[in-house]
């Protein structure tokens, strides 16, 4: 398999097995990182504790969450924004091939990934009223929507307008020789007649 495509790139379409597959690399890239923030606290030191998720991604737009921050807490906000972005592409490279699989486009990763995160990061901030359950109920279902969806559903079995179905099988190797001209023409002696002419060999017609 080219890991590269598979965990980088956007084009084309895997199967289900290749996402679940994406779910334990993900976690070895975050524990990673999780190591390189305690070695950075060992030689820099700043907070003990840490938590590391998608969260971080939607942070990056939350004002409150650079109003408390200090110089010793830089190191540690490289690191987690290098690994956040990494594993956030890594996630999506994944997620949208799946997608394509379903003969989705990937910009449903807006519905199912990028609302409902924002309303987790922002929820707190909404007023408690009756107001914020419809917003509520609306991630919760539109994450069990997009979960069912790339995560338990068959792809398309044709080639859809994102490629081939990853489990329709390959065809079979061509086993024959390459064919040699070189063996296969000669060229006739020129002789008192017509010019010469190239003919197939007797016994390769």
């Amino acid at each position: 398999m080219d890991w590269t495509w598979y965990l980088f790139r956007f084009d084309g379409r895997i199967n289900r097995a290749k996402l679940w597959l994406a779910g334990p690399i993900l976690l070895g890239l975050m524990i990673s990182v999780g190591l390189v923030i305690v070695a950075i606290h060992s030689l820099f030191g700043g907070p003990a504790s840490f938590h590391f998720g998608a969260s971080d991604l939607f942070k990056l737009v939350d004002p409150d969450a650079y109003r408390s921050l200090t110089l010793a807490d830089l190191p540690r906000l490289l690191v987690k924004l290098f690994g956040t972005s990494l594993l956030m592409w890594v996630y999506f490279a994944t997620s949208i091939k799946r997608l394509h699989d379903r003969d989705k486009s990937g910009w449903w990763m807006v519905p199912f990934f990028v609302a409902p995160g924002l309303h987790n990061q922002f929820a707190d901030r909404l007023p408690d009223s009756y107001a914020d359950l419809p917003l509520a109920i609306a991630a919760a279902v539109l994450c069990l929507w997009g979960f069912i969806e790339m995560y338990c559903l068959k792809g398309s079995r044709k080639t859809n307008r994102f490629g081939a179905d990853p489990l329709a099988p390959k065809p079979p190797l061509d086993t024959r020789p390459p064919w040699d001209q070189q063996s296969e023409i000669e060229m006739v002696p020129h002789k008192a007649g017509p010019p010469p002419v190239w003919r197939v060999k007797p016994g390769y017609e």
